[in-house]
């Protein structure tokens, strides 16, 4: 998954807003280490850039859920003065800037880049004179680092998502893959390409470990020949690694996951997001008397303990189930 996931871009009205909130957001997640400011500034951009209309003052942002007192400070300062005094101190941060740059390298962490800053390595240059400090995935993203900053065009990503499926059908029509993420929600860009793959020989319960493990290594070896570039690691039912459709296109970060057929809508529905569309239909599901993830839907009884998953077959299921409204891939932007 992409490091750096901005809801702003084409038709968001408040494109500025989301902008500082996100900016804001990395520096609580990355530097002071806030994830309660974190979650709330990035939902606080995501519910911004979902909004039909432009937003004209705080007040009026207060209204939407997920946007508080101190937050509609700041989009009344933004309106007012065309900036944010907080930002304006965080810019000045040369440590805060220093970090902040260095978790845009895949593999590096809030952690790990405020070590390498104490240590005196502040930017790519440095990073790339220290090898020796970097993990295997570190590395990969570091010799990456400039082709995982550009966005995947959505014309790229239909050729990728082509270039997928005949490889991995020509191994066995059976497989099931879906391109999920940004991709599935319609977007001209994305940040990364996020496969789930099943088959109807892929099902929960005993061996499947082992069982999985050989079908995702089968399946890479088959993706080298011509797609996958590098591997940053291979469990038994993820791999994460780095693909590139030929010498005329930037390297892109690929994850896939084999998933059990029992449990891939469930998946699906949850990697597709948005963040803020999954939550709110769990909080829904729960409030309909279930428990969902990204596993399975399941009955809550008057224990409280969730029972047994119940059987789905599309994702319109999980809806239906739930009472939810159905939306679209394209209409969970939020």
């Amino acid at each position: 998954m992409s490091k750096r996931k901005n809801p702003s871009g084409a038709g968001n009205l408040n494109a500025d807003f989301c902008d500082f909130l996100m900016e804001l957001s990395e520096y609580e997640k990355n530097v002071s280490r806030n994830i309660h400011k974190f979650n709330a500034y990035k939902k606080a951009a995501g519910v911004l850039a979902a909004h039909h209309k432009r937003i004209e003052s705080g007040d009026e942002a207060k209204k939407l859920n997920g946007i508080g007192d101190k937050i509609a400070k700041k989009i009344d300062e933004f309106l007012q003065t065309g900036k944010l005094r907080k930002l304006e101190t965080i810019h000045q941060d040369e440590q805060a800037k220093a970090i902040n740059l260095l978790t845009r390298v895949s593999g590096i962490g809030p952690v790990k880049a405020a070590e390498l800053v104490r240590g005196g390595i502040i930017s790519i240059d440095g990073l790339r004179l220290n090898l020796d400090k970097l993990n295997h995935h570190q590395i990969i993203g570091l010799k990456h680092f400039e082709d995982f900053e550009k966005k995947i065009p959505r014309s790229e990503m239909q050729e990728l998502e082509s270039k997928l499926k005949e490889i991995i059908f020509e191994m066995d029509s059976e497989f099931t893959i879906t391109i999920c993420g940004s991709y599935r929600r319609g977007k001209a860009e994305s940040g990364d390409i996020d496969a789930l793959v099943t088959h109807p020989s892929l099902k929960v319960g005993e061996g499947k470990k082992k069982r999985d493990a050989t079908l995702l290594k089968t399946l890479v070896e088959q993706l080298r020949e011509s797609l996958v570039t590098d591997t940053i690691s291979m469990g038994d039912t993820k791999f994460m690694g780095v693909c590139r459709l030929s010498s005329e296109f930037p390297y892109r970060r690929l994850d896939i996951r084999l998933i059990p057929c029992e449990q891939y809508h469930c998946a699906v529905l949850y990697f597709t997001g948005s963040d803020v569309f999954n939550k709110t239909m769990r909080a829904h599901a729960l409030e309909q008397g279930f428990t969902l993830n990204e596993y399975a839907l399941r009955p809550v009884g008057v224990t409280g303990i969730p029972g047994e998953p119940i059987p789905i077959s599309s994702e319109q299921d999980i809806f239906d189930y739930i009472n939810f409204p159905y939306k679209k891939p394209e209409e969970r932007n939020m």
